[in-house]
């Protein structure tokens, strides 16, 4: 960041009297609120840092490491006593007196705008380190941060940039924030709708491969009747035979290979266990083709979604990252799996996933469906805890999002699980419930 930017940011933020809470909210973003109003955002990414002024936002994932912590119990609450740009570099140190201290005890939170090691670290008031967002050890500069290091000055720095004059520090925060938020959106829908672009493609590479019922009642007859033809000449096949040259039942000449490794008087027995298996098959296909079609209707409205989404919350929501390895830990094998604010939430894409989760969702857990629309079920892990309102509100949208693609108002029935009584497959009966209305918008047209 530019020296001119980091003194006016420090000049107004001296303007407050205490830090009403400190929290990340992304992995390389941390934002104060002061004087209970107002916010601001440090996002500290190596090589691309920057500070940025925009109304308080819901964290992306809980952050619980050491450093998260710390942050909150020594920043939240606490009375700022300055913040200051020492020795004109590139660094913003605030000097706090945390809530809990006695005898005027005084911590400092300093964030180094320094490039490739740009960090934010808590220091006591010997300069020793109390955490540290990014830990650094001596391989990688001599400048090692960790917790009960001492912190060494930063190297001096020659600044060449040209002094400006920032007239409102305020409106450009909030200029920088409205710029990189529009970035920041259009790559990372970019990146969210492409990965579940593959998702679909993929779901519909498997719809065209599927045989259809006509092909395989075919292929059922035509085993079947190769079957019969091994078993009426059976005499005629050696050990050795590659292939039966004979005729049919109506008196035409076939040729039927036969199967290699198969006992001779098996042989007959492995085309009708063909025909018996490809007559299963065409009687169930459907059931396969109508299990891909969800699926990929599923995803279809995850993208529908996706481009309708106006904050990079709304996309880590519907794409998670690191989705795959946290199904896999919490062995999910049916629906997809969602966090909202540290919540567990469990979506079916089906019909079948809805049974399976209505089947493992314990009784005080939230159960969510669309009213009077088929739609996908949505289960909230609660652990016997009071949801807020901002969790059951996002679940909603997901419940609303993933079911239907058409724009409208739509009502969302929730209830505990233990009042919902299964009837047939997933059709259920629900009482003692409530209702949230969700408004699904839809995507402009450009002709």
């Amino acid at each position: 960041m530019k020296l001119y930017e980091l003194q006016a940011i420090a000049k107004r933020l001296n303007t407050f009297t205490f830090i009403s809470r400190a929290r990340r909210i992304e992995d390389n973003t941390i934002e104060i609120m002061f004087d209970k109003s107002q916010s601001y955002f440090f996002n500290m990414t190596r090589g691309h840092s920057f500070v940025y002024k925009a109304d308080s936002q819901r964290p992306i994932q809980g952050y619980n490491a050491p450093f998260d912590a710390l942050l909150h119990s020594l920043l939240s609450g606490s009375k700022l006593i300055s913040v200051d740009v020492p020795n004109d570099d590139r660094i913003l140190r605030f000097t706090i007196a945390p809530k809990s201290s006695y005898k005027d005890k005084i911590i400092y939170f300093q964030l180094e705008f320094t490039g490739k090691n740009t960090n934010a670290i808590l220091i006591d008031n010997n300069e020793v380190i109390i955490e540290a967002l990014r830990h650094i050890d001596a391989d990688s500069s001599f400048r090692v941060i960790r917790p009960g290091m001492e912190l060494l000055s930063i190297p001096p720095f020659e600044r060449t940039e040209e002094r400006k004059e920032i007239p409102d520090i305020d409106i450009y925060m909030e200029e920088t924030y409205t710029k990189i938020q529009a970035k920041k959106l259009l790559e990372l829908k970019k990146q969210k709708l492409s990965v579940t672009a593959k998702k679909s493609k993929k779901l519909g590479q498997l719809l065209e491969k599927l045989p259809n019922a006509e092909s395989l009642e075919e292929q059922a007859k035509l085993s079947n009747t190769y079957g019969n033809l091994i078993l009426a000449n059976l005499y005629q096949i050696k050990p050795y035979d590659t292939k039966l040259k004979t005729f049919d039942f109506e008196g035409m000449e076939i040729t039927i290979k036969l199967p290699k490794n198969v006992k001779v008087n098996r042989i007959s027995d492995h085309f009708f266990n063909l025909a018996k298996r490809a007559k299963s098959k065409a009687k169930n296909v459907h059931i396969e083709e109508e299990n891909l079609q969800s699926k990929k209707d599923f995803y279809d409205n995850i993208y529908y979604a996706l481009e309708q989404a106006k904050e990079p919350y709304e996309l880590e929501l519907l794409v998670p990252k690191r989705a795959k390895s946290q199904r896999k830990k919490e062995k999910l094998r049916e629906g997809e799996l969602f966090w909202i604010e540290d919540y567990k939430v469990l979506v079916g894409r089906n019909s079948n996933e809805n049974q399976k989760l209505l089947e493992i969702a314990k009784a005080n857990d939230l159960w969510m469906h669309i009213r009077d629309v088929p739609s996908s079920h949505v289960i909230i892990r609660t652990d016997k805890q009071n949801l807020p309102d901002s969790v059951i509100q996002a679940a909603a949208k997901l419940c609303v999002d993933f079911s239907v693609k058409n724009p409208g108002d739509y009502e969302v029935d929730y209830t505990k699980r233990k009042f919902v009584k299964v009837q047939e497959g997933s059709n259920v009966l629900y009482n003692k419930y409530d209702t949230i209305r969700v408004t699904k918008e839809g995507v402009e047209i450009r002709i």
